[in-house]
């Protein structure tokens, strides 16, 4: 019994089903910070020029007012200009950035929308609980994490970017727009370095997160067989089986509609489409049959695929009652359905 409650079972599809229905999911923060970044360097990159002509036109309007009075008209108009020309440039560039927040997460886990996580939870509220939390060995480990992922990267940005002090002199004498492109040349390789680093590190955590988000969910042996044996007993997925397997036997036997030899009707409620093969029954076989809507329908097919159909509401209500699919009619029957086919085959719609 101890074996059965060791955790060495891979969690089922219903596990991890419930679990992603409760937000817990396997995402990394390293991931997604590290996809949020990449994607707002870019966005940052292919945007240098429009945000340099904004403040190059914001220092030239500054320029401007240099010999003019500062009155209060101004200092609105200063700050109506101002506030616009920064909405203008941050706009586009936070949407963008809110766009790979989103993108972070749905690369690692899909989309997985749920409100479960925003439910009033008081036992958060605890302020024991939250102490214990907040110097737990596990948040030690994330701090030591971040701080060296932190350092690493920044210090080898600040390798480069070091040695590209040394150009200051000479990129001073260059005109303003020779400046912009020196500073953009440096910004993209200090950037390329510091992802290529963050990169790294995120791929680790990603591993880590998923295994120990697997970790926590593998169950033992007697959780895998309650689980099988509830869900066998849920009558909504016993439903659901019937449903299925109702489906399937359906689609079968409106497909032998059309090989068969006649339908006998019941003209409004009942309908048995019956085949007769001597090389492979002694006796004809009711292929399908139906009532009300059903029975709609195999006589549709019927006649769509000119199969005979035959009224006869005595004996399609007693082919319906006596003999399932796929079996044979019975000897009480044989002489009925054995004038019907004989009326078929002597209309020539069938062979004999």
């Amino acid at each position: 019994m101890a074996d059965d409650q060791e955790k060495t079972e891979e969690p089922t599809a219903k596990k991890l089903e419930d679990a992603r229905a409760e937000g817990n999911v396997p995402k990394s923060q390293d991931t997604a910070g590290v996809v949020i970044l990449f994607i707002a360097i870019m966005a940052l990159l292919m945007m240098f020029d429009f945000i340099s002509e904004h403040l190059l036109a914001l220092v030239r309007y500054y320029f401007s007012l240099m010999n003019h009075p500062l009155e209060e008209v101004n200092l609105v108009d200063i700050a109506f200009v101002t506030f616009r020309e920064f909405l203008i440039m941050v706009v586009p560039f936070t949407a963008v950035v809110a766009f790979a927040g989103v993108a972070g997460t749905v690369m690692q886990i899909g989309f997985n929308f749920t409100t479960k996580p925003l439910s009033p939870n008081f036992s958060k509220l605890d302020p024991i609980a939250g102490l214990k939390n907040m110097i737990s060995m596990q948040k030690l480990i994330e701090s030591l994490k971040i701080t060296f992922q932190s350092f690493t990267a920044l210090g080898m940005g600040f390798l480069f970017f070091w040695s590209y002090i040394k150009e200051l002199p000479t990129v001073a004498l260059f005109d303003i727009w020779a400046q912009m492109a020196w500073f953009k040349e440096k910004v993209i390789i200090i950037a390329a370095i510091m992802l290529i680093v963050l990169f790294f590190f995120a791929m680790v955590d990603l591993f880590l997160t998923r295994k120990r988000y697997f970790d926590k969910l593998k169950m033992s042996l007697q959780e895998v067989k309650d689980e099988m044996k509830n869900m066998e007993g849920d009558p909504h997925i016993k439903a659901k089986i019937r449903q299925i397997q109702m489906q399937a036997a359906r689609k079968r036997m409106m497909s032998a509609v059309p090989n068969a030899d006649v339908v006998v009707t019941n003209p409004t409620h009942y309908a048995v489409a019956i085949k007769y093969d001597e090389t492979k029954h002694f006796a004809p076989v009711v292929v399908a049959k139906g009532v009300d809507n059903i029975a709609i329908q195999i006589k549709k097919v019927a006649r769509e695929n000119g199969v005979h159909v035959m009224e006869s509401p005595p004996l399609a209500r007693a082919l319906y009652k006596d003999v399932e699919i796929d079996h044979p009619i019975p000897d009480a029957l044989f002489a009925a359905v054995a004038e019907v086919l004989a009326y078929v085959y002597k209309m020539g719609k069938k062979k004999k």
